[in-house]
């Protein structure tokens, strides 16, 4: 079944300032600016005031219709983005071996040594925007920040799957980092 008109709206804390031109979306706020293409997806980007954004589908089926949903949240992601800001927690877990993790902050990667206890170094590139430390609460425990929802998630996962346990059981070797916690920035 089409449904003729469907919408939804957005609405534009203060102090951030979002321009639209042919859904490329440019959000500015406190913590820098975000832009996002959302050419791909066929729907309309229109402002019936200065602190909304509507989102509207016509003549849409039941998957074009949940892409208004879709849309609404990337714009919500880099309004919480621009004001708040994005943090992964990510915790190192092991057995037997102890696992060594290295911050390279010049080249902005991390380096995993002694996983399993192999000799082999893996390197993991961070993506841009995102800043890593030590967490000072727990040892064994990084803390990945930035702005961009994308970049933050995508370099915490690819920490993740760099220490996958291959070809052992893995109800039992159960070593590996893994993310424990992931969410805006809490206002401290």
């Amino acid at each position: 079944m089409k449904h003729i008109y469907k919408d939804d709206i957005v609405n534009i804390p203060e102090g951030v300032q979002v321009q639209i031109k042919a859904r490329q979306i440019r959000v500015t706020g406190p913590r820098g600016t975000l832009s996002r293409d959302l050419r791909h997806i066929q729907v309309d980007l229109q402002r019936p005031s200065k602190t909304q954004i509507r989102v509207v589908v016509w003549q849409g089926g039941r998957k074009h219709v949940a892409c208004i949903r879709t849309v609404c949240s990337h714009i919500t992601n880099l309004i919480n983005g621009v004001t708040k800001g994005f943090e992964y927690r990510v915790a190192c877990v092991h057995a037997h071996f102890p696992i060594n993790v290295t911050i390279l902050a010049e080249e902005n990667a991390v380096e995993v040594r002694n996983f399993l206890g192999e000799k082999f170094v893996r390197k993991i590139q961070l993506y841009d925007g995102v800043k890593i430390e030590q967490s000072k609460a727990r040892k064994e425990e990084l803390i990945l920040t930035g702005n961009d929802v994308n970049a933050v998630s995508q370099s915490a996962a690819s920490i993740q799957q760099a220490t996958r346990v291959r070809r052992k059981d893995i109800r039992k070797f159960l070593d590996g980092v893994y993310v424990s916690h992931k969410g805006v920035i809490d206002a401290e």
